[in-house]
């Protein structure tokens, strides 16, 4: 499939780079569905795996970001998704929350057993 200019002034390869844009920010959110899927499994090395899975491609974002605005609607579209990986973060911050206690009550030295 071809992206054909949308706006007056835009080129190919305008076009691409607000796909490629898009497409960063469509592939952290399918990361942390991923991770709270994890989570939910009760994964956790799979979660702290697909953090880090995250991390680079935050850190390529940004780079690609630096380069090359987005324009209004893909501004909203990027909000939207924005939204939904906030909501997975604080879903798999809840089911983090019961293991995170029983690692500090571990480490405190607490008799208590793991689940």
């Amino acid at each position: 499939m071809t992206a054909i200019a949308r706006h007056p002034g835009d080129t190919l390869e305008n076009v691409m780079d607000d796909k490629a844009l898009l497409d960063y920010y469509e592939a952290i959110e399918r990361a942390s569905e991923q991770m709270l899927q994890a989570a939910r499994d009760g994964d956790w090395d799979s979660v702290v795996r697909l953090e880090g899975a995250c991390a680079v491609l935050i850190s390529q974002l940004k780079h690609a970001a630096s380069q090359r605005a987005l324009r209004p609607e893909e501004t909203r579209l990027k909000t939207r998704i924005m939204k939904r990986i906030l909501e997975n973060d604080a879903k798999i911050r809840n089911l983090a929350e019961p293991w995170l206690e029983d690692l500090d009550r571990l480490l405190a030295g607490s008799p208590r057993q793991l689940h």
